[in-house]
This record gives structure tokens, C-alpha cells and sequence, in this order.
């Protein structure tokens, strides 16, 4: 099969769940800037080198695309959804991180390359968290997707001022 359907070629799609809608509909664009982000930490792990927060973000990405399944559906959910317990868990990875620092002023993104990528990652997600807000203001978004959106932008916060530190380039101002 072919990845050329000739079926979006009027300017729609299909989602997840086999609804038809314009590519410019909310539910679209919701999805598709949370798959940026996802694009944006697939380039981002290449220039880390912890293998444990690549393997962090890789466990991201795979949250992302239970998201991005329930986003692209309205009529049915996917098979695996994220629930309260991985808003959570998320939740603790950045406290657990945050109690190793010493947060103290603002911040000027760019120290090192690593943490610049990763506060690259925290504005895309913030964008992201904007488009699926503004969809829940005309279809339902459970909470907590709502939950573990807000948190990838503080994840993505925090991982990058880890990486400054363990590289000794904290710059606060």
C-alpha cells in the first residue's frame, strides 16, 4: 500500500477513528503540533548524552502518541490512553530532577547546546498545550491530557537546567 492515498488532495483528512474533517480543523492542528514536538525530541535525543534522559524522552514519545491517537478520535478512543497514574508519574520525574537543583533567577536558554534543543522542545510544547486548549474549547479533552500536556513544558524546563549543570554552564540572570 502506498503512502500516496490522493485523499487529503481537497484539503481533508481521516482521523483516527475514520471521521473525515478539513486539515485545518482544531482537532488537526491539536495533533499536529504535539507530532512537531515529537519530530522536534526524536532530533534533540542525538544531541544528548545521558542515555537516561533519552530513554525518558523516548517514553515521551510514546505518551505523545497515545495523545496524538486520542486526539485524532472522536467517536472511539484508542486501545491505550494516558490516564491520571502517567500524569503522575511524569509529575514526579520532574520533582525528582528539580530536588538535585538550585533554581535562582531567570533563565537565558542557550548555556550549552544539549539544554538549548531542550528549551526548543518546552516552547514547542507550549504551543502544543495552546492548540489542544483551544480544541477543548469546542470538543472534549479529558483532563488528564490537559494534566500531562501542562507538565512536558516544566519536564522540558527542568531537564535542560539538569544538563546545564551536570555540564557546569548554569547561567542565571
Amino acid at each position: 500500500m502506498s503512502i500516496v492515498t490522493k485523499g487529503g488532495d481537497k484539503g481533508e483528512t481521516s482521523l483516527f477513528s475514520g471521521e473525515r474533517v478539513p486539515k485545518t480543523d482544531s482537532r488537526v492542528e491539536a495533533y499536529g503540533s504535539l507530532d512537531e514536538l515529537d519530530s522536534l525530541i526524536g532530533l534533540s535525543k542525538h544531541y544528548l548524552e545521558d542515555e537516561s534522559d533519552c530513554a525518558l524522552l523516548t517514553l515521551l514519545q510514546r505518551n505523545l502518541h497515545k495523545i496524538m491517537g486520542e486526539l485524532a478520535s472522536i467517536t472511539k478512543l484508542p486501545s491505550t490512553i494516558i490516564g491520571e497514574q502517567d500524569v503522575e508519574k511524569l509529575t514526579q520525574q520532574i520533582r525528582d530532577i528539580e530536588a538535585k537543583l538550585k533554581l535562582e533567577g531567570f533563565v537565558v536558554p542557550g548555556a550549552c547546546k544539549e539544554s538549548a534543543w531542550m528549551d526548543l522542545c518546552r516552547s514547542v510544547a507550549r504551543r502544543a498545550e495552546r492548540r489542544v486548549l483551544a480544541l477543548s474549547e469546542s470538543a472534549p479533552v479529558r483532563d488528564c491530557l490537559l494534566k500531562y500536556i501542562n507538565r512536558l513544558s516544566d519536564f522540558f524546563f527542568i531537564l535542560a537546567r539538569k544538563i546545564e549543570l551536570e555540564k557546569g554552564v548554569i547561567t542565571y540572570k
